[in-house]
């Protein structure tokens, strides 16, 4: 169940606030294969299955970018906002990614909302993020996201 905000004032309570994670998902190689595809990034460890079995991971792994790009569709089963006009993504000051994603695996998302700063006609929103591979020691994906929010 996410965080329900109304409005900017409404964000700007939820400074410091941890919003929790989100339900695991199923990393398929489906969907690798499609992400690979729509960037035209067809590097091996990721899409040829056979060679990924004999490489350090032993099978193949999610691109980090397809990794940091499930923050758009699991953010919002963290966090709802309602009462702005518009709400934009604005990039990021921070993305690492200290683990692979293996094939088949699990993740989820995890959520703070870190800073919250007064912009033309609205807020700037820092969320910092998290995305672990369900039983895995260490994050796969670490992230400082900047969402706009406007009155």
């Amino acid at each position: 169940m996410p965080t329900p905000v109304h409005g900017v004032e409404g964000l700007k309570q939820l400074v410091g606030v941890d919003l929790g994670f989100t339900p695991y998902r199923t990393i398929s190689q489906e969907r690798i294969d499609t992400f690979a595809d729509a960037t035209d990034d067809h590097q091996w460890i990721h899409v040829d299955t056979d060679a990924a079995k004999k490489g350090p991971f032993g099978t193949t792994i999610a691109h980090g970018f397809l990794t940091l790009s499930l923050v758009s569709a699991m953010l919002p089963e963290v966090l709802s906002v309602d009462g702005v006009s518009m709400g934009v993504n604005y990039g990021a000051n921070r993305v690492r990614f200290p683990s692979p994603v293996p094939v088949d695996s699990r993740v989820r998302l995890g959520a703070t909302v870190a800073e919250v700063t007064d912009v033309a006609g609205g807020v700037q929103v820092q969320v910092n993020v998290t995305i672990e591979v369900e039983g895995a020691p260490k994050p796969s994906m670490v992230a400082e996201i900047l969402f706009r929010y406007y009155s």
